[in-house]
């Protein structure tokens, strides 16, 4: 995957700093900006955002910062949401926040969500489908149909999503080599996918990479 340069939005300065280092740690993951919620809107509101230095933003909605989002304007910027639950799934779809995930998702899911963003590719945590369904029930009839993931497979793809390559992968599950390619063939195939990355972004809308 491309590198991604990312800003990270959190209330609480301890969960914006511990977000922030647990994105940083993966390797195409840059951590350009640090903000609370109302530096983040102000920001948007000045219209103060630099798309040659920030790709996208993830942001810990906490239980309380929705109430004080603007009720109709879209985000410029793909927006990854980490959620403490499904209430506010809906209003955050409604402004164009299209990957939501748990707060207790992992680094790699997070950035496997925000690079299905900046492939304007939905990522939602399975537990919000419904939510999302609730609010616009064509959803359910986008995504395409897949020959389902064998349970090796469906490791080979989460190890993709991190960024291994097949020699790290092989080493992980203890297989050869020649084996990863093979498993990483028959996903690209399953998931209609040309590429690796398509491979995980096709994933993550489908949910396959969603914990």
């Amino acid at each position: 995957m491309s590198e991604i340069s990312v800003a990270v939005v959190a209330d609480d300065p301890l969960a914006r700093a511990g977000l922030a280092t647990l994105l940083a740690a993966e390797p195409n993951c840059d951590i350009v900006a640090q903000m609370s919620l109302a530096d983040w809107l102000a920001d948007l509101q000045a219209d103060d955002w630099s798309d040659a230095l920030l790709d996208g933003i993830v942001w810990d909605v906490g239980w309380d910062s929705v109430t004080t989002l603007p009720d109709d304007e879209p985000f410029p910027l793909p927006v990854v949401a980490l959620l403490p639950d499904e209430t506010a799934v809906s209003q955050l779809w409604s402004l164009g926040i299209q990957a939501q995930l748990r707060r207790e998702a992992s680094a790699a899911a997070i950035v496997a969500a925000l690079q299905a963003a900046l492939h304007d590719v939905a990522a939602l945590d399975v537990d919000f489908v419904t939510a999302v369904q609730a609010t616009n029930p064509l959803t359910a009839n986008t995504l395409p149909d897949f020959a389902e993931l064998t349970p090796r497979e469906q490791e080979v793809l989460t190890l993709l999503a991190e960024g291994l390559t097949n020699k790290a992968i092989a080493h992980q599950l203890t297989i050869s080599d020649h084996t990863v390619k093979f498993h990483v063939n028959a996903i690209l195939g399953k998931l209609n996918a040309q590429s690796r990355t398509e491979a995980v972004v096709q994933a993550t809308r489908l949910g396959l990479l969603l914990l």
